[in-house]
């Protein structure tokens, strides 16, 4: 018999992991189509916005425009729904499985798409926008879980990071569809996307985890063996460490008091919660729903919508670059980059906007805010995107983990909308009023990141919640 060298061994263990990693990215690629789904009703108002509020548009579904009242609840009631969905999503994902929960999500954005095509008066319009954000409560809660369950270690944090590529990725989907076509072709256009994703998804596996969870080994053994491409015999020792993991889960399982009365839960719930407020504090989600009227307030040259498509195609890029060094750089460099690239670009457009407004000439500076935006996109989208989603699928143990996911989409939304509700109030007091309250918020991110959030590059999550609870290292 051939001795076997160990550059062999590695070879061949290097075409195992190839292997089994294309079948993971397969099927998260498609899990996260509804991701996509979740970022077209996101951008929406972008393009809409305008459509609904000029005073002679051709191409609005309402004889009259929308006040600036009506325009901050069209944005912000999406959030509302993205705000109660995740206490029915999480028990869901649990009782019914990951994947039909997710699929879930399909059915709220069929319907809601279909509510703004029909609509006639601006409560129609909030109906529809609430029912889309239930979709996007759904997709917030349960796909970080699912991520997390059919990755393994080494690329977790790539897989955990297609949530927000995906996402930014819906966003400029409708930034470069909705300004050029009608407003009943976009509703068609955004009808597409969960009905695609509905089909598609309905053929890939269930997480091995939930199968396990129920008692299905066998079912459980299949889902792995589609998604890491080996034999049966080689999956035995993963197998045995999920259904260890899932006992402990039967055994002991858990609640909202589980999380508080331990201390790495406790710890966890913090950094989990904390990271996904302060991606909202810095203020992404009155861009994304505005960025198009921002460029039109700025007076820029360029045209708005053409500025709007610049920045989230930047926001695309450097998601799309995000899966690559992610679980070579760490979390927290990642986020602290993001952090002080988001004060940077968000200071800049203070200054250019308390120029225009109080000063009265910013002509020298109208390069300024297209720039300063691609910057708070580049970087967030890297960073405070992509990460708190990545950290949250790893942070808790698989009996906590349904809880915590509705726990921190819930708060993600309840900041979203705050921030989305009254960024048109504060805006009306000077913009340089909100971006320098949104760049103030980037430092305290900053020096969170540094003292609160635990590293978690390369760690199994056993080895995670070890860290949480200050258990030494095996």
């Amino acid at each position: 018999m051939p001795l076997i060298t160990s550059q062999q061994q590695k070879t061949h263990s290097t075409k195992m992991e190839s292997v089994k990693t294309v079948r993971i990215f397969m099927v998260a690629v498609v899990a996260n189509l509804s991701a996509f789904a979740a970022g077209t009703g996101l951008g929406w108002t972008s393009p809409v916005g305008p459509k609904l509020k000029a005073l002679d548009s051709t191409d609005s579904p309402l004889d009259h425009p929308i006040t600036t009242v009506d325009d901050a609840w069209i944005s912000a009631i999406l959030l509302l729904g993205a705000l109660a969905a995740p206490f029915i999503a999480g028990p869901l994902a649990d009782k019914i499985g990951r994947k039909w929960a997710l699929l879930s999500s399909s059915i709220f954005f069929i319907i809601g798409y279909i509510l703004l095509m029909l609509a006639s008066e601006v409560w129609m319009l909030l109906v529809g926008r609430l029912v889309t954000g239930c979709g996007c409560g759904f997709v917030m809660t349960v796909l970080p879980m699912y991520n997390g369950e059919i990755a393994i270690d080494a690329v977790r944090g790539a897989i955990g990071s297609f949530l927000n590529l995906f996402v930014v990725s819906g966003n400029l989907y409708a930034y470069v569809i909705g300004p050029y076509v009608s407003y009943i072709t976009l509703q068609w256009c955004c009808l597409a996307v969960p009905i695609a994703f509905g089909i598609i998804f309905y053929f890939m596996p269930e997480s091995p985890y939930y199968y396990a969870g129920k008692g299905q080994k066998a079912d459980a053994l299949n889902s792995l063996q589609f998604l890491r491409g080996q034999s049966p015999d080689i999956l035995q020792h993963e197998m045995a460490i999920i259904q260890s993991g899932v006992e402990e889960f039967r055994a002991n399982k858990g609640s909202v008091m589980d999380i508080l009365k331990s201390k790495g839960n406790r710890k966890a719930l913090i950094i989990t919660t904390g990271l996904i407020m302060f991606q909202q504090l810095c203020g992404i989600s009155a861009v994304l729903f505005n960025s198009q009227s921002i460029f039109e307030s700025a007076n820029i040259s360029v045209d708005s919508a053409i500025a709007s498509i610049i920045v989230g195609s930047a926001q695309v890029g450097s998601s799309a670059l995000t899966p690559f060094f992610v679980d070579r750089f760490g979390r927290k460099v990642i986020l602290l980059i993001s952090a002080f690239g988001m004060f940077v670009s968000l200071t800049g457009l203070g200054v250019f906007f308390f120029v225009q407004q109080v000063v009265g000439d910013a002509s020298n500076l109208t390069w300024l805010p297209v720039p300063a935006l691609v910057l708070f996109n580049l970087v967030y989208s890297i960073g405070f995107g992509a990460m708190p989603w990545t950290v949250l699928s790893e942070m808790f143990p698989a009996n906590l983990k349904s809880i915590a996911s509705s726990i921190v989409a819930s708060a993600c939304a309840v900041v979203a909308f705050v921030v989305t509700r009254w960024y048109p109030a504060l805006n009306a007091l000077g913009s340089y009023y909100a971006f320098g309250l949104f760049a103030i918020f980037c430092v305290a991110a900053f020096f969170f990141t540094i003292f609160v959030v635990i590293e978690t590059k390369g760690l199994s999550l056993q080895e995670i919640q070890d860290r949480l609870n200050g258990k030494k290292p095996k």
